[in-house]
């Protein structure tokens, strides 16, 4: 099992973020038997409802409402859980550049879902981080 990381420095100079190819959305389902597990991202048990995200298709073929089209990065670093500071310094600086995040931390690596045509731009200012 690989050691997670704590010190930020040492997180951010190995932060390497992986586009994931393809759109991704936030939708919100009552009933999340009705969706293959194989479709889903990420699932998010709330009172209003089970928030998931899942490809842009894939809602579509379920026709799911949505109003965000993000693209998915992924910081390859294995970050701690207890990391502190590791949010605030990529969120700053996305948001230094008018780029919105949503964030999703899983245990290993932390996933940013940023609107489509700002991915490119954000995938840019992350490797700056790594400088």
């Amino acid at each position: 099992m690989m050691t997670a990381e704590t010190n930020l420095k040492t997180i951010l100079k190995s932060i390497s973020p992986l586009l994931h190819e393809g759109e991704y959305v936030f939708c919100t389902v009552e009933n999340i038997e009705a969706i293959d597990p194989n479709d889903l991202v990420m699932t998010f048990r709330e009172t209003e409802g089970t928030t998931i995200i899942l490809r842009k298709e894939a809602a579509d073929k379920l026709n799911l409402n949505y109003d965000f089209i993000a693209a998915w990065i992924s910081l390859m670093v294995h970050s701690s859980l207890e990391a502190v500071g590791l949010t605030a310094a990529f969120s700053t600086a996305l948001a230094d550049e008018g780029i919105s995040c949503n964030v999703v931390a899983g245990y290993y690596h932390d996933h940013l879902f940023v609107k489509h045509c700002d991915s490119q731009k954000a995938v840019a200012v992350l490797e700056k981080l790594s400088l």
